[in-house]
């Protein structure tokens, strides 16, 4: 039987948010790890989580996940969680989106069982233009990444170690798996994937955590 791993990288100072840790912030009086973690209940085999030093001191795990010690930056982390996992298929998903809901996860399964890597994205709803001149881009091709981003392990750890080994640098881990040549489908998202960045970021998802919970 395949097994599914979540990987949570929330090793994070959340500094552009200002309130310490950003996986610590709490939106509907439940924290952001918190929420990360419960999604997957039910849904993965085990869940890893990849902190900081001062978090792996004190933090008490939530339910249902492992901590692992997190690096200086996300890649980092994404690369140490690698390494204690043990899963055929990891699902890689940033603690700041709190609105994650079973039918997301188990269609990142169902791609990466298929595909080998997958990717949730939603369509681009804005008008969008460069801001030096003006020009407005077609944002019917254009998609905006969200998580979680699923792979076979085997593939997404040889993305990483090729990325550490050249000292190559990527803002999400499909960038990784694409240098390597391998295609990673996509799969539609949702409005509610959200991401907690600053302070507006926080006050609509508190005002968004009540009526989440409740069709949940």
């Amino acid at each position: 039987m395949t097994k599914v791993a979540a990987l949570i990288p929330a090793a994070g100072e959340g500094l552009r948010l200002g309130r310490g840790p950003k996986a610590l912030v709490e939106v509907g009086g439940e924290t952001l790890l918190a929420r990360a973690v419960r999604a997957f209940a039910g849904a993965v085999d085990e869940t890893l989580v990849a902190v900081s030093p001062a978090m792996l001191r004190g933090l008490e795990p939530p339910t249902g996940a492992r901590l692992v010690l997190g690096a200086e930056t996300r890649q980092g982390s994404v690369y140490n969680l690698l390494k204690e996992a043990d899963a055929d298929i990891v699902l890689i998903h940033d603690a700041a989106r709190p609105f994650l809901g079973r039918r997301v996860i188990d269609k990142v399964i169902t791609a990466v069982e298929a595909y080998g890597a997958a990717s949730v994205v939603s369509a681009v709803a804005d008008t969008l233009l460069e801001a030096e001149t003006g020009r407005i881009i077609d944002r019917g091709t254009l998609r905006a990444v969200q998580t979680p981003q699923g792979f076979r392990r085997d593939l997404i750890l040889a993305a990483h170690d090729r990325a550490f080994h050249s000292g190559y640098a990527a803002t999400d881990d499909a960038s990784l798996v694409r240098a390597l040549g391998h295609e990673v489908t996509l799969v539609e998202g949702s409005s509610w994937l959200m991401k907690v960045t600053t302070t507006a970021d926080l006050e609509l998802a508190e005002a968004l955590a009540a009526a989440w919970d409740a069709r949940c």
